[in-house]
């Protein structure tokens, strides 16, 4: 079987339009990107707009840890709802916090409850691992704090697709790199960031 180059290209965008992201949002990313992952994700856990009852305005993230989704509200009645990995037991938490930063191909630092786990970690502290495709917060973070204090938990992305819906990360909140670069780019139009 032969594809053309226009063939693959009209695909892609194809795609890409179908999961709702421009096609060149993942294009035009400085390390790849695969758009197809989010097919690879059990069918309930895959992103979808949906109509979402709630009091919170536009702009919220709710998170639903024992169901493993993530919603971003819209406002009448409708939200965004993403398939996460949610913390391992103890590693869970609830309650209310607020995104204070948020970063593109952001800069990981174990935290100490990774470097219990793996000690060799320890040569990412003080600076950090650079963002990339072998980092673990992603594409995108969404750094979580309650008042002034980093809770040191984090939306992002990086999640392997056969993780999400499952209790995978070591507290954070993991998604597919590319529905995380989708609730970057919405939360910010309706954040207005």
């Amino acid at each position: 079987m032969h594809i053309s180059r226009r063939g693959f290209l009209a695909a892609a965008v194809s795609s890409a339009a179908a999961m709702g992201l421009r096609p060149e949002a993942w294009a035009e990313e400085p390390f790849a990107v695969n758009p197809k992952e989010a097919k690879a994700v059990e069918y309930k856990f895959q992103r979808r707009d949906m109509e979402f009852e709630t009091n919170e305005p536009a702009g919220t993230i709710v998170i639903d840890a024992v169901k493993r989704f993530l919603y971003l509200v819209h406002g009448n009645g409708q939200a965004t709802r993403y398939g996460v990995a949610v913390g391992k037991g103890a590693k869970a938490w609830t309650g209310e916090v607020i995104i204070k930063k948020k970063k593109e191909w952001p800069v990981w630092v174990p935290a100490p409850y990774h470097l219990e786990v793996k000690p060799d970690l320890a040569k990412w502290i003080p600076g950090g691992m650079p963002g990339g495709p072998d980092n673990p917060m992603g594409a995108r973070a969404l750094y979580l704090y309650k008042g002034e204090i980093d809770t040191i938990n984090r939306i992002h992305g990086s999640a392997k697709p056969k993780e999400i819906g499952k209790k995978a990360t070591a507290g954070c909140i993991g998604m597919l790199n590319v529905d995380v670069i989708d609730l970057y780019a919405r939360w910010r139009l309706e954040r207005g960031w």
